[in-house]
């Protein structure tokens, strides 16, 4: 079993800045594809970024330029960098984990973009 937590969430004005880390308890880390998605109120979950154990990133549209993903296998950490906030960014953030078609998810962490 692997336990995801997130943490760096808060309340941010427009136009600022948000670090998201996950913390992963898998043993063999670095085999994981890892990602970020994010659920607004009322709304569907949607992926934000992954990136792939080969290090491999895809983004959303509406983050491409503005965010930021990527890992640290030595650390079991995933990183989620994120500038130029929009309060359209507001969501509960959630961090992903796979790997032979298991998937695992964190508990999330608020963020919120005051306008």
């Amino acid at each position: 079993q692997v336990q995801l937590v997130e943490s760096g969430g808060g309340l941010v004005q427009t136009g600022g800045s948000l670090r998201l880390s996950c913390a992963a308890s898998a043993s063999i880390f670095s085999v994981y594809d890892m990602g970020w998605y994010r659920q607004a109120p009322g709304k569907q979950r949607e992926l934000v970024a992954t990136i792939t154990s080969g290090r491999s990133t895809n983004y959303a549209d509406s983050v491409k330029g503005r965010f930021t993903v990527s890992r640290d296998n030595a650390k079991k950490m995933v990183y989620l960098q994120m500038n130029s906030l929009k309060p359209e960014d507001t969501a509960v953030y959630y961090c992903h984990g796979s790997w032979r078609r298991t998937d695992y998810w964190g508990q999330g962490t608020q963020v919120t973009v005051s306008s």
